[in-house]
């Protein structure tokens, strides 16, 4: 059962539908949307769901990955005074200017991973830069700079037709670019900014009501859409949320988080209200606390029933059920999954290294089972200094660094092991961990409250 969608005051409803109808219009009238799409390749079939958040390309392929997600800092991407000599997008009668080497730093990372066959997801992200001229075109005008525990994203800025102009052209040009077999690599999925239930920390529009967030993350998923459609039939958008499911994140007011099945079903109530599409979800998994990794002993919030707490490993079940339900499927199919962020703390007890990896093979093992979920992409690559303190890397960094790797944990080889014909040998140490005697016990276990 789906929650009921959400009640918009009248006048609010009408700003709704009235900011609706002219995003449909523009790209309605928008002259370079052709009448079938560019690229009609289907979305492909990986031989495993093992991704990773790359940092070290050359590291990353030796590891044997399927997936990736790489991370696109729009206001950066953006020139809009076209100074840096890079390319232009045209887009009905306007041009559009991006940074020459930002795109070339994007085409190089794109192109060794896709050239390798691993398939590339691209995470849109509206930083807020600094520059007045680029954060204006953007990021919300709400965005909060500067206030406590404000988050380094902005929300996208559907708020007038330049800002929204600028969206569409943006990932028009990235699609355009990056949907068809050539020398600047393929792309296959675009996530839509990040834990956007969790506006305040990382889709900053301010203190906002939910109805508020959804409705601009409802408009800035279907500009992204739209776009990436004039270039593909096949690539797929992506929703973007955290852990938190029927609570919202506790370091924040009900006026800047929300919880995640809230925000999914008022989402979806949404897009069928103004014409449904095809999103799909990625979703963040991370255990609860994120600094326990083992997520199996975690009977207080990974709960196996509807209104669980969190969702993580544990009870990822929990969502796809869910996605099943009739009202949130999409030409009777449920939406795909990606779970494109999460990752296991590595503590400073002296067992954390064999407990760390112990936590990725039963994890690994469990999303196997679970259809629906096309992509297991591990977070992190490299420790990284500004994390919190959280150790979630398959390398430790190098002291006094931000993300220098420096050494190899356990995790690493059980890692490159996963969905290889090693991986009943790499991950058999990890059963005296979790107290089984095999993985088919190890999996009822998580499977219970």
């Amino acid at each position: 059962m789906s929650l009921p969608p959400p009640k918009h005051g009248p006048a609010l409803a009408w700003k709704f539908r009235f900011l609706a109808v002219c995003l449909c219009a523009a790209v309605a009238a928008n002259s370079c949307l052709a009448a079938e799409p560019a690229d009609a390749d289907p979305f492909p079939q990986s031989k495993s769901k093992k991704g990773l958040q790359v940092q070290m390309i050359d590291d990353a392929l030796t590891l044997g990955i399927e997936h990736a997600t790489l991370n696109v800092d729009l206001t950066r991407l953006i020139d809009p005074a076209g100074k840096t000599g890079g390319p232009i997008h045209e887009r009905g009668e306007q041009r559009y200017f991006f940074s020459k080497s930002v795109v070339e730093d994007l085409d190089n990372r794109i192109k060794q991973l896709s050239d390798r066959g691993v398939v590339v997801y691209l995470i849109l992200l509206p930083y807020a830069s600094g520059e007045s001229a680029r954060d204006t075109l953007l990021l919300h005008p709400n965005y909060a700079r500067g206030q406590k525990d404000t988050g380094p994203i902005g929300m996208f800025n559907t708020t007038t037709p330049e800002s929204t102009a600028w969206l569409a052209a943006t990932v028009e040009f990235l699609a355009s670019r990056y949907s068809r077999p050539g020398p600047q690599g393929r792309v296959w999925g675009y996530i839509a900014g990040n834990e956007a239930n969790s506006h305040w920390f990382w889709a900053n529009m301010g203190q906002a009501s939910s109805d508020e967030v959804v409705a601009a993350y409802e408009r800035g998923v279907r500009a992204i859409h739209a776009a990436v459609r004039t270039a593909s039939a096949s690539v797929r958008v992506y929703i973007s949320l955290d852990h938190c499911w029927a609570r919202r994140y506790a370091g924040g007011t009900g006026r800047q988080c929300i919880a995640g099945r809230t925000f999914l079903d008022s989402f979806a109530a949404l897009v069928r209200e103004q014409g449904d599409f095809d999103w799909h979800v990625a979703y963040h998994p991370y255990p609860e606390p994120l600094t326990e990794c083992r997520f199996w002993l975690d009977t207080r919030h990974s709960l196996h029933r509807r209104y669980s707490p969190v969702v993580s490993f544990r009870n990822l079940e929990v969502l796809t059920k869910h996605l099943a339900d009739d009202s949130l499927r999409w030409s009777g199919q449920p939406r795909r999954i990606i779970l494109s962020e999460q990752g296991f703390h590595c503590s400073d007890r002296p067992t954390a290294e064999g407990e760390q990896a112990a936590a990725f093979a039963l994890a690994y093992k469990a999303v196997s089972r679970q259809q629906g979920i096309d992509a297991f992409i591990l977070h992190r690559h490299v420790d990284h200094a500004a994390e919190g303190g959280l150790r979630l890397g398959l390398w430790s960094n190098q002291s006094g660094s931000i993300s220098t790797s420096d050494r190899k944990r356990q995790i690493y080889d059980v890692f490159r092991a996963a969905g290889s014909a090693e991986e009943e040998q790499q991950f058999r140490f990890a059963l005296p961990i979790l107290g089984a005697a095999s993985w088919d016990e190890a999996l009822d276990r998580i499977a219970s409250d």
